[in-house]
């Protein structure tokens, strides 16, 4: 094996909100989609959404919104303008939602404002700093359409454009400032080899995965995983 101990970054995130969401909360999935992970992980979207008292979706994709399985109530529309009251939400998450967000100051600033005190908004998005993301900015969005559906076998319809202004650690500090939540984690994981499908040529990839493992050079590896606060008000 090149490399053993190499885990889908899907497996990390699922982690994190194992060890993180509390039974009987409150939970908004913001950019839900028609379900939580990848099909393959159904078991585990299952025990996740089963920690819900109430779980709501909003999303732009209304195909999405109406086939998926695990919310309590549906919402079309903007992130950035979710008709729900201040503070209804303990718990906010976004999985692979950040990257495509055009204005994430925006959305940050509407996110603080649905979670009570001490809620936090969780979420798994792309680096922009690893070499995939570099060589796949210099491409035409049709080639980066393609190219995920061959390499991700992922359906034309689950592809949508994506603008990273939020993908690197000092983005995602100086917005998360700004909008005031409190920063609590980034961490930076590597993923499977996306170029699995090509056969022979996945293990050049592996081998560089393998080197990027090493103390400093996690900027490099492709997916950050933070947790963002809102902090406890004054009194």
């Amino acid at each position: 094996m090149v490399f053993p101990g190499l885990r889908y970054s899907q497996d990390h995130y699922y982690e994190i909100l194992r060890g993180h969401i509390p039974r009987q909360c409150d939970w908004l999935d913001m950019g839900c989609g028609h379900q939580m992970f990848d099909e393959w992980m159904r078991a585990e979207q299952d025990e996740l959404a089963a920690r819900a008292k109430l779980m709501v979706g909003v999303d732009l994709d209304w195909e999405g919104l109406r086939k998926n399985p695990f919310l309590h109530h549906k919402i079309y529309g903007n992130l950035d303008a979710v008709p729900l009251k201040s503070g209804s939400f303990y718990e906010i998450t976004a999985n692979m939602v950040v990257e495509h967000l055009e204005h994430p100051a925006a959305v940050l600033l509407e996110a603080k404002r649905l979670l009570r005190p001490n809620g936090t908004f969780v979420f798994h998005t792309p680096n922009s700093k690893c070499m995939m993301m570099r060589v796949g900015g210099l491409l035409p969005q049709s080639v980066k359409n393609l190219l995920i559906v061959i390499l991700e076998s992922r359906a034309q319809e689950d592809v949508f454009p994506t603008h990273y202004r939020m993908n690197t650690h000092a983005d995602i500090r100086r917005l998360a400032g700004e909008a005031g939540f409190s920063v609590e984690r980034i961490q930076v994981v590597s993923t499977t080899a996306i170029t699995a499908a090509l056969g022979p040529l996945a293990a050049v990839e592996l081998l560089y995965l393998r080197w990027i493992e090493g103390p400093g050079y996690d900027h490099w590896r492709s997916n950050l995983q933070v947790i963002l606060r809102r902090p406890q008000e004054p009194g």
